[in-house]
């Protein structure tokens, strides 16, 4: 990965946690006061849902940025790479479940209408689906390490040979 790639995906990354920290802090607050209409119960339910949800994002953010260090120093075909890509599965999988969470919540009553519903149903799929393809990533990533560890020892007793 190039220099300037590297630059742009950071910046890109800054920009994006900053907006959510913007987004957790402001808007929030102002979603509360929005929200007044629903019981406190429900309320509650989704100011805490939509504050964890961020949270989750958050973490994949910082994830994918200390996995773009690992490539910019070259260690990316290693096991600590792995931590982080599964640190990132948990992550989407947590918002997937906020997500339904967030439907199920939101389903009695007139609140919402049933389509609307039906529709964060569906965006619980789609991001349960991020997750199955950051798992099949996952897997070929291991892969890659173990073929990189399996090259390293093969150099090792070619050098010995020779």
């Amino acid at each position: 990965m190039g220099q300037l790639t590297v630059r742009a995906l950071r910046a890109v990354l800054v920009v994006l946690l900053a907006g959510s920290l913007f987004v957790q802090t402001v808007m929030v607050a102002l979603l509360a006061v929005d929200l007044k209409g629903l019981d406190t119960g429900r309320r509650a339910g989704v100011l805490v849902i939509t504050v964890l949800g961020i949270a989750a994002v958050q973490v994949v953010l910082v994830c994918v940025w200390r996995l773009v260090t690992m490539v910019r120093r070259g260690t990316v075909f290693s096991h600590a790479a792995l931590r982080y890509v599964h640190v990132v599965i948990a992550a989407v999988v947590s918002a997937a479940c906020l997500v339904f969470g967030l439907a199920v919540l939101l389903a009695p009553g007139e609140a919402v209408a049933p389509g609307v519903i039906l529709l964060m149903g569906g965006v619980g799929l789609a991001v349960l689906g991020v997750a199955l393809i950051v798992l099949v990533l996952r897997m070929l990533l291991a892969q890659a390490v173990a073929r990189d560890i399996e090259a390293a020892r093969l150099q090792a007793e070619l050098e010995a040979v020779i």
